[in-house]
């Protein structure tokens, strides 16, 4: 059964952003609207990030992911299977015959004056169509950096590579690691009358006034890379890439870095050290890279403790030492520590865990830095040199987070590992 469901919604009949009063009031629609409006809206109000329809032999799979973890949430009778897809498809403006091939289109929402887009994407599996919405919050847009929880040394290293005038400032993790809220956060930073900012997105998830924003379009020859060469003929002061994915958008980035540009991308690494590697293996000269980016800065999401059931306990001092190097703890800790655990209570869901924090490790390009790059030093080397400069590693700025109650030690090894 799903439960309890928002007071307003806004599901569009197809695919155009319109306004309906409470969508569990509407007697009159079939059965199988009011089943997908229900979890749409059950998954908008527990604050899901993703919502998936996951067809299996004898049932339809229904799960949110919440703080970055899937639940489970209900099981919908396979016989629904077809009409749910469809609902979905209509919603979206999608090809409701066409269940071969994947699909991939939007839809806009309001809940409870919350303005809401709706990415949805189909894939084709033996069972049936699995469906995934991804849920965007227009008015979350942008925040404070701030508010994201990094530590002050962290944050100032940070402003000192964004406010520059001009080069590289990369931002790394997997895919769910916060990476485009810091992006957009930083642009809010910047953002201001005398500067042109240019963003190229997929997709644009969130828009901003002042800001000139660009989606890829692959079907019509926009790429990213595309993009960014007719970006670079609009005299820009800023330009902001969604991803750097190849060698093309690789080069293009790097080169308008060294031509008097801030640019601000994302690649996908496990360390801030790595994305060095990532560019060389792009096609990105070392001596270029050590010219063009100043800095980089690797993230993570971890679930926060749940401040309503969170409990104390005690765990030896050696298991935090075993997560960083022999040197970084200081050697008059006890033998054991207090740390916190989440047992589960109504306020989270019995998860123990309400919210996201942010982890972070920022590496500045320094001259030494710069020097290991163009000699082509390996990530490792070039991670302990940023290290005895002043930065924080991953792992390290998470055992903060840990002592501080903010998060568990297990929540972290699944985050960081």
């Amino acid at each position: 059964v799903v439960a309890q469901v928002v007071d307003e919604s806004d599901i569009p009949e197809d695919g155009r952003d319109r306004h309906l009063s409470d969508i569990t009031e509407n007697a009159d629609d079939a059965p199988v609207v009011r089943l997908v409006n229900s979890i749409i809206a059950r998954g908008v109000h527990d604050g899901a990030s993703d919502i998936h329809f996951e067809p299996q032999a004898r049932e339809v799979l229904v799960r949110f992911r919440i703080d970055g973890v899937l639940r489970s949430i209900t099981q919908v009778p396979l016989r629904f299977a077809n009409g749910v897809s469809s609902r979905i498809k209509i919603m979206s403006d999608l090809d409701i015959s066409e269940r071969r091939v994947p699909q991939d289109g939007r839809v806009g929402l309001t809940v409870g004056g919350r303005h809401l887009d709706l990415r949805v994407a189909t894939l084709p599996t033996v069972h049936g169509e699995k469906i995934v919405i991804r849920v965007l919050d227009r008015n979350n847009v942008v925040r404070d950096l701030g508010e994201l929880g990094f530590a002050s040394d962290t944050l100032k290293r940070f402003e000192s590579c964004y406010t520059r005038p001009y080069g590289a400032v990369l931002v790394t993790g997997p895919t769910g690691s916060g990476k485009s809220t810091t992006l957009y956060g930083t642009l809010n930073q910047i953002n201001s009358i005398d500067r042109n900012i240019i963003t190229v997105e997929d997709p644009v998830e969130y828009r901003m006034h002042g800001v000139n924003q660009v989606q890829v379009n692959a079907k019509a020859g926009m790429s990213f890379a595309a993009g960014l060469r007719s970006i670079l003929r609009c005299d820009p002061d800023v330009v902001m890439i969604g991803e750097v994915r190849d060698r093309e958008t690789a080069k293009i980035a790097v080169e308008s870095a060294l031509t008097g540009h801030l640019v601000l991308a994302t690649l996908h690494t496990n360390d801030a050290a790595s994305a060095l590697a990532r560019l060389g293996e792009m096609g990105v000269e070392p001596f270029l890279s050590a010219s063009a980016v100043s800095g980089i800065l690797a993230q993570r999401l971890a679930r926060r403790l749940c401040e309503h059931c969170r409990q104390p306990h005690m765990v030896p001092t050696k298991v935090m030492r075993d997560m960083v190097a022999d040197d970084r703890l200081p050697d008059s800790l006890p033998e054991q520590m207090q740390v916190y655990r989440g047992v589960g209570c109504s306020r989270c869901g019995g998860s123990g865990y309400k919210g996201r924090i942010g982890i972070y490790e920022m590496l500045v390009v320094s001259p030494a830095i710069e020097s290991m790059i163009v000699q082509s030093a390996g990530p490792d080397e070039i991670t302990r040199q940023a290290m005895s400069e002043g930065m924080r590693t991953l792992r390290e700025d998470g055992l903060m987070r840990v002592m501080r109650g903010e998060t568990s030690l297990d929540e972290l090894a699944r985050a960081v590992g």
